[in-house]
């Protein structure tokens, strides 16, 4: 059987009674059978008997890096597979409307798509390899950095879209690398940006840039700038405390920071517990 170029389809006879279909989107190959829908890995790197039988074993065993389809296990084993694949990112708690951030690191919290960089390689937060083109890496350093890859403002299925994909298509072109995070230095936040600065002034690489950091001057601030940003399309803030290391997993040092939900009401009973 002929391959399938990219955003065609086509369906093919397995046991149930409809025949199931076969698509292919950007080089991720995808069929509607329970083995292909049922796996644990990521949609790129899935394959099952139908998709065998049309592109062949060989070329099945090249796209999805020689991986086979993976045997029945426990939720538990899944799961630490994934934590052992995934790079150790430091995760934002919620902000409570309350804790004073007066001194705090501010900026934009963007609705792309994070990304680790290892020094060679873009990575999902889950671990997950994202196929980026040898022009869009061209000029990262050899050192880890985390950012995210972004697109636009109110443009994050597309973004998604476009990092997903394996055969690198030029539309990378409108993605940019933005970086906020130097993971691999034990040093206070004020320290690995300023290593950053360094790291872009040397390197210069033609699609990432570095994330602006403010410091927030107190609640006013807080909440100007907050309304500018959602204004503008945006989700919201990110605040990072000054003074703080770089730690994997969820922080209070990281505060994510949306709208405020501020109402009146007025009470019209109580109920004893």
């Amino acid at each position: 059987m002929p391959d399938l170029r990219d955003g065609e389809s086509i369906e093919m006879k397995g046991s149930a009674r409809q025949p199931y279909v076969l698509k292919n989107t950007g080089g991720v190959y995808s069929c509607t059978c329970p083995a292909w829908r049922n796996q644990s890995l990521p949609i790129e790197r899935r394959t099952c008997k139908h998709l065998r039988k049309l592109r062949g074993d060989a070329a099945e065993e090249e796209r999805i890096g020689g991986t086979a389809a993976p045997t029945t296990s426990s939720k538990s084993a899944r799961a630490a597979k994934a934590k052992s694949t995934a790079p150790p990112l430091l995760l934002a708690q919620t902000w409570d409307n309350s804790q004073d951030l007066t001194g705090w690191w501010l900026s934009e919290k963007l609705d792309g798509v994070r990304a680790f960089w290892d020094g060679k390689s873009f990575h999902s937060r889950l671990g997950n390899l994202f196929h980026a083109p040898d022009w869009f890496k061209e000029g990262l350093p050899d050192s880890p950095l985390d950012g995210e890859l972004w697109l636009d403002r109110k443009t994050f299925q597309q973004t998604v879209s476009i990092v997903r994909r394996q055969d690198k298509p030029d539309t990378w072109r409108k993605v940019a690398f933005l970086v906020f995070d130097a993971p691999q230095l034990r040093e206070p936040f004020e320290d690995r940006h300023a290593y950053l600065q360094g790291v872009f002034q040397e390197h210069a690489p033609p699609f990432a840039r570095l994330l602006d950091q403010d410091r927030c001057t107190g609640l006013p601030h807080l909440r100007k700038e907050l309304s500018r940003i959602e204004s503008l399309g945006g989700e919201g803030l990110m605040l990072r405390e000054p003074g703080s290391l770089y730690e994997a997993g969820r922080s209070m040092t990281l505060l994510k920071v949306k709208s405020f939900r501020d109402a009146e009401a007025r009470v019209i009973g109580h109920v004893p517990e």
